[in-house]
């Protein structure tokens, strides 16, 4: 992911590290939701036992807290895509060589884009740093 990190975001990750003993350099946010990108084989560690770290976490810093598996590839796109979308639940995703569209049903579709279109936007920054292609939403 090549994004800037501002000190936030940089407390944010150091918190995380901290309290899972997972180091990661992949996050963002989604939803007003931060959400750690961590390896596949360190995902139960990274949520403690019964999801103590992430409720500790979201207690220190107030806000939703999601752990995600990594994505080795594009092949890996539409289980990422599901994860930090859900509950929200989308029909299908297809993806093309330079672009990743996402089919949802009507009111789905409402909730996926957001008011002022500000979930299409975090999600197209989200796909484009992972995947280096274009997302949008049919």
């Amino acid at each position: 992911m090549t994004s800037t990190l501002d000190m936030q975001d940089l407390r944010y990750l150091n918190l995380f590290a901290q309290i899972t003993r997972v180091n990661t350099r992949y996050f963002f946010e989604y939803n007003n939701m931060l959400v750690f990108c961590v390896p596949r084989k360190l995902v139960k560690q990274a949520l403690g036992e019964n999801a103590e770290n992430l409720k500790k976490m979201s207690g220190i810093v107030g806000k939703r807290i999601r752990v995600v598996a990594q994505p080795d590839g594009i092949e890996d796109a539409k289980e990422f895509i599901e994860r930090i979308v859900s509950p929200l639940t989308f029909n299908d995703l297809e993806i093309t060589t330079n672009e990743i569209i996402m089919n949802a049903g009507r009111m789905n579709k409402a909730l996926l884009i957001g008011r002022e279109k500000r979930r299409l936007i975090e999600m197209q920054k989200i796909v484009k740093s992972f995947f280096k292609r274009d997302f949008r939403i049919v």
